[in-house]
């Protein structure tokens, strides 16, 4: 097959070098693409807040992922078909009709080595430094094409709408924390990130995705004061418990009257004591005069929220009621807390017997009022939380009745059994993961 000397010549070198071109357009445009979608944000955000201008310009352009993408595709689809629509000419003069297949094979491989794989194995070894040495001319060529990319988005929303898919504007948003959740764990997995590094960190993230209602000490467990009791009961009631503030009802424990710190009720008792005249009489102290007044919270506000009241209020308890205003529970800023950093005990504390224990065959005893969370995070289980708060909770919801002592289900691949059971309550289970 001979060449002609006609495509030899100047116009012949200058088709060359325009297809040259375009191709290190391409890899820019393919680098681009690479650099700017898999820089983190978060460390563009850090180089930004140095005075970086150039990771400033690649926040800004990343803000709209949608308009960014469609406009470095559309100019890496125009560099790559008019690369290969000049080569075809080219070689199709040089070769006669097998040129269409040469340039075929020819600018597959130019553009797969020199125009994809190359630019972008750069990119994604430093994505932010190439995403902001790109940003200056990418911000360019998003303002050029924003008219085409308008225009493009709007049919293509059209297009998914016709077959049931609608585009949620804020799904980068929400999916931040399922990606520093999925990091976590999968670092993890590769031993990178501790356990409790990723528990406390993912605590943190799930605060406004829980409610009070999920962690907050039941009703059946409240130590109160009876305000009918005599002074000196009260007193010695203070000085034996195991809490600084203590419910005050009256009547009946559903009406709730006051909330008494025990710092308070001794200083005033303190203070009655010193003003008697002769031998101490408690029997006119008023435990209204140190009561303060009860702080109620809906089951349903989220953790975060009751985090950020106590904060504000400068409290750290708080009486939980539901819809109806009945009494459900209580919380306090340490329980929440305990859901970033674990459990928080001190001297007071009672030497209670931890709420997992192994047997000697294998199998875990379980405190049915343990709370799945706490058991999944202990374990490295998982459980599933939505339909009840404590083990014994999910048992009772898995098997639609109220188990008795001895009785085994298996589900979510664990096998229970029933230990102990008082009244209507489980208090204790067996557990272990079925063999696969």
């Amino acid at each position: 097959m001979e060449i002609t000397t006609p495509v030899l010549d100047s116009a012949f070198w200058i088709m060359a070098g325009g297809i040259a071109l375009l191709l290190m357009m391409s890899a820019f445009f393919s680098g681009s693409e690479t650099a700017l979608t898999a820089a983190s944000r978060g460390k563009l955000r850090t180089q930004a807040d140095k005075g970086n201008r150039g990771a400033k310009r690649a926040l800004k352009i990343t803000e709209d992922s949608e308009r960014l993408i469609g406009s470095v595709l559309l100019g890496n689809n125009l560099v790559n078909i008019l690369a290969t629509s000049l080569a075809t000419s080219l070689l199709t003069q040089a070769f006669g009709d097998s040129g269409v297949a040469l340039a075929t094979l020819v600018m597959t491989l130019l553009v797969l080595i020199f125009a994809e794989v190359l630019p972008k194995t750069y990119a994604i070894t430093a994505p932010e430094t190439a995403a902001s040495r790109v940003s200056g001319i990418i911000q360019i060529v998003v303002v050029l094409f924003a008219p085409v990319v308008s225009a493009v988005r709007l049919l293509v929303r059209g297009v998914l709408r016709i077959f049931g898919v609608r585009t949620d504007p804020d799904s980068q948003i929400l999916a931040v924390r399922e990606e520093i959740a999925g990091a976590l764990q999968l670092g993890h997995s590769e031993g990178i990130v501790e356990k409790e590094d990723r528990d406390r960190i993912l605590g943190a993230l799930d605060l406004g995705e829980r409610t009070v209602e999920e962690i907050m000490l039941h009703r059946s467990g409240i130590e109160m004061i009876n305000a009918d009791d005599a002074p000196a009961e009260i007193l010695s009631q203070c000085l034996e418990s195991n809490h600084t503030r203590l419910p005050v009802f009256k009547d009946d424990p559903e009406n709730i009257v006051g909330v008494v710190h025990a710092k308070d009720l001794l200083r005033a008792m303190h203070a009655h004591v010193a003003d008697s005249d002769g031998a101490p009489d408690l029997s006119k102290f008023s435990l209204s005069d140190v009561a303060k007044t009860p702080y109620f919270v809906p089951d349903t506000t989220s953790l975060d929220d009751q985090m950020r009241q106590f904060l504000k209020r400068r409290s750290h308890f708080a009486l939980v009621v539901d819809e109806y205003g009945a009494l459900r529970g209580l919380i306090t800023l340490e329980d929440i807390l305990e859901e970033i950093v674990g459990e928080i005990t001190d001297e007071f504390d009672p030497a209670a017997e931890h709420p997992i224990r192994q047997s000697e065959d294998g199998q875990f005893l379980i405190d049915g009022a343990m709370t799945i969370r706490d058991l999944n995070r202990a374990s490295d289980w998982n459980l599933p939380d939505e339909e009840a708060n404590t083990v014994a909770g999910l048992v009772i919801h898995e098997a639609q009745t109220i188990p008795v002592v001895g009785q085994v289900f298996a589900f979510h691949g664990f096998r229970f059994e029933v230990m102990a059971r008082k009244d209507n309550r489980i208090t204790r289970l067996k557990v272990r993961p079925l063999q696969k």
